[in-house]
């Protein structure tokens, strides 16, 4: 995602003419902004399905302070804003998708504790369905202080998650998963993803997970899953190669899968199809907080793929996934600037 901001007396970033990780294309034939490369990965039909897409991992509760310039260790820094916000990566991105018009639902646990209710209640108000969540008594839900840097939307992160909020797989139902046409996974989760992604792949529904660090027995669930979408860290870690363009090769060829995409913050998105990389540039927004950018992405690359209607043009879905996650940095929180479809197609259309 190319990210210009204007906030306070900031100027407009410009986008950066080198992006180095394609780079390391050799055999491989390099695509900017191509229309003709689609992957094989049919969606089941809308009848008969309660939902487009769902969602299973996390949902957190977010205290965002901005401040007025970079945070510095040992120093006072007054709070510009402060304020309450929900987030979380699978739910961010059920509510990206329902706010672009799908029929999403979430598959999560919640805390019993005031911001537990407040996780929840947002979700509900966004038109996510959570109806097969569980609510753990006595255990205080995910919770986050994130502070952001006014002038440029740089955000630190602290969270704390009680381990009694584990989504177990006895509570990874097959008919709650099977009930999209879509399912997402992130990787806070592992073992109910792994389980959630199995019986998907016996039901022909399609995978998408959202991978941001290599935790354990994380390679289980790549095996299963159709779309990688990963941090930019995330392959070189795993994979011990320092060239994002290989590593991301060695993860298709590894795991077979159709698609694996990186998001590469203001530079947008690479995708490696096959044998062919692909590079989606960002697009220029006035940033507020970059907090949520790589969830709304992932929501927005599944509504493309629910729109597309068969024609899985790759560039297209990332361009459209890159609009949403740009889009959502207008706002503060992690849904603060959630788009609509309208919007998303504006920003397309613009030069």
């Amino acid at each position: 995602m190319q990210i210009g901001l204007r906030t306070g007396n900031a100027s407009v970033r410009k986008q950066k003419a080198n992006i180095n990780p394609v780079e390391s294309a050799g055999v491989c034939d390099l695509l900017l902004a191509s229309r003709s490369v689609k992957f094989d990965m049919s969606l089941p039909p809308a009848d008969g399905r309660a939902f487009d897409v769902v969602g299973l991992g996390l949902n957190s509760v977010d205290l965002v302070a901005t401040i007025s310039g970079p945070l510095r260790l040992n120093h006072k820094h007054p709070a510009e804003a402060m304020s309450r916000f929900a987030g979380g990566q699978a739910a961010t991105a059920m509510a990206a998708c329902a706010k672009l018009g799908w029929r999403s639902r979430y598959i999560g646990n919640f805390g019993g504790d005031d911001n537990g209710e407040f996780s929840r209640s947002a979700l509900v108000a966004a038109g996510v369905d959570v109806s097969g969540c569980r609510t753990c008594l006595g255990t205080k839900n995910q919770f986050a202080i994130i502070v952001v840097d006014q002038q440029n939307g740089d955000r630190t992160i602290l969270w704390q998650r009680d381990p009694a909020l584990r989504l177990r797989t006895a509570d990874v139902r097959p008919e709650a998963v099977t009930s999209g046409r879509i399912l997402l996974v992130d990787c806070g989760e592992v073992e109910a993803a792994t389980r959630a992604v199995g019986i998907a792949r016996k039901n022909r529904i399609p995978t998408v997970i959202d991978v941001e660090r290599v935790r354990p027995k994380i390679e289980n669930v790549l095996t299963e899953v159709d779309v990688i979408i990963a941090a930019q860290a995330f392959p070189s870690d795993f994979t011990g190669c320092a060239d994002l363009g290989k590593a991301m090769h060695k993860l298709s060829r590894r795991f077979r899968a159709p698609l694996v995409v990186v998001t590469l913050g203001e530079e947008g998105s690479l995708a490696v199809v096959g044998n062919r990389e692909i590079h989606s540039p960002g697009r220029t927004v006035q940033v507020a907080d970059t907090t949520g950018a790589g969830d709304a992405f992932r929501g927005g690359f599944i509504s493309a793929w629910l729109a597309s209607s068969g024609d899985r043009n790759v560039s297209e879905l990332l361009a459209y996934a890159n609009a949403v996650a740009a889009l959502n940095c207008r706002g503060l929180g992690a849904r603060g600037g959630l788009p609509t479809a309208l919007e998303v197609q504006a920003l397309l259309d613009s030069p």
